[in-house]
């Protein structure tokens, strides 16, 4: 994450990274600065194998366009990065979307406290102004981000943490009762259960009601557009996932057409011991029944039959979320980092970077050429 509290930024220059058009030399230097920078956010995870982030960088999102400048240093090689995602203009809710603009990124660590973050808070500015965003949201778990998003003015909205499950901790008799208690016989519900990929035409008919369960999970005081599941975005996965292998797990818990309850998760070949749990929840009407545990063991099954290679099971949670933490804790899922949420608007922004050195000649001129 970004940290920096001294200097000028006279010898950064900044540069738009056009993924379709950069050369190989660009490329090159580029995924250095992410690998490496992965690697200080994540010391104790896997990196990122380069093939995979071009793949990622260069893939097309249907939903949101990416923004990614990078700051190169005296001796030119890229110490920093900043990467900028809103919603693109003609898909659904655009109007909702339009204020915000989600950004990350950092600085090396050997490169930190000269001044790079603030350049590239400059080119998040002009960005912003550009397309007429006012509000900005990053996210951070390390020390130095906290208190340089603190430092900027940015304020903490909202708090999430990342848990995660061993399966060879698991007590699969009593997952097997959380199945026979909470899942569909129990309550006269319907179980409707994907394995791999889900139907586009089932698909079809769950955006709105996932879409529903997703808007009622708690984000604090985040400031934020309507949470929204989107076929066209489904679409793009599905056929991310054809071209390099994955799948898509979906269970559901159904009163006639409506969902009760759901969980799914993914599982990627590169990362084969993993699978990652996505949404789970239950209809306000429906909850307190054992509904949740019901669907969470029933995908624990279901993967642990498809995929007997994985070994650990990873999940995101509100902090503020009791029910599902107390839930997650039953099965044996321990903190593996917590995650806050800032955001800043543009007047934020503008205060803090008018306290920071101006930008030399060198860098105005590399500005106006991105």
């Amino acid at each position: 994450m970004f940290e920096d509290h001294a200097a000028s930024a006279r010898q950064t220059v900044t540069t738009v990274f056009d993924p379709q058009r950069a050369s190989e030399a660009d490329w090159d230097r580029a995924l250095a600065c992410w690998r490496l920078r992965h690697a200080e956010d994540h010391p104790h995870g896997p990196v990122p194998a380069d093939a995979d982030t071009r793949h990622a960088v260069l893939r097309h999102d249907p939903l949101h366009v990416v923004h990614r400048v990078l700051a190169a240093g005296p001796d030119g090689e890229w110490v920093g990065s900043l990467n900028a995602s809103f919603r693109r203009e003609g898909t659904p809710e655009h109007e909702a979307f339009a204020p915000f603009v989600d950004a990350w990124g950092g600085v090396l660590r050997a490169h930190q406290r000269r001044g790079v973050a603030s350049t590239l808070l400059r080119a998040l500015l002009a960005l912003m102004n550009a397309h007429g965003k006012s509000i900005a949201t990053f996210r951070t778990h390390r020390p130095e981000g906290h208190a340089f998003l603190q430092a900027i003015g940015a304020v903490e909205k909202h708090r999430s943490v990342e848990n995660r499950m061993r399966f060879a901790g698991l007590d699969w008799q009593a997952l097997a009762r959380w199945r026979s208690d909470g899942f569909a016989p129990a309550h006269g519900l319907r179980a409707d259960v994907h394995a791999g990929r889900v139907p586009f035409e089932r698909l079809a008919t769950l955006i709105a009601p996932l879409s529903q369960l997703l808007g009622d999970a708690p984000t604090g005081k985040l400031e934020r557009p309507p949470m929204l599941y989107d076929l066209e975005g489904y679409r793009s996965w599905y056929a991310d996932l054809d071209q390099r292998g994955g799948d898509h797990f979906l269970v559901l818990l159904l009163d006639g057409d409506e969902v009760a309850a759901v969980c799914d998760a993914n599982w990627t070949p590169r990362l084969p011991d993993r699978m990652y749990q996505n949404l789970t929840a239950v209809a306000r009407r429906w909850r307190g029944k054992g509904l949740a545990k019901g669907v969470k063991a029933a995908m624990l099954q279901l993967v642990r039959e498809h995929h007997p290679e994985v070994t650990l099971a990873v999940t995101s949670n509100a902090e503020v979320n009791a029910p599902m933490l107390a839930i997650n804790r039953q099965l044996g899922f321990e903190a593996h980092r917590h995650d806050g949420l800032y955001q800043i608007g543009t007047e934020g922004l503008t205060a803090f970077l008018s306290t920071r050195p101006p930008f030399s000649p060198r860098h105005e001129a590399a500005e106006a050429r991105s």
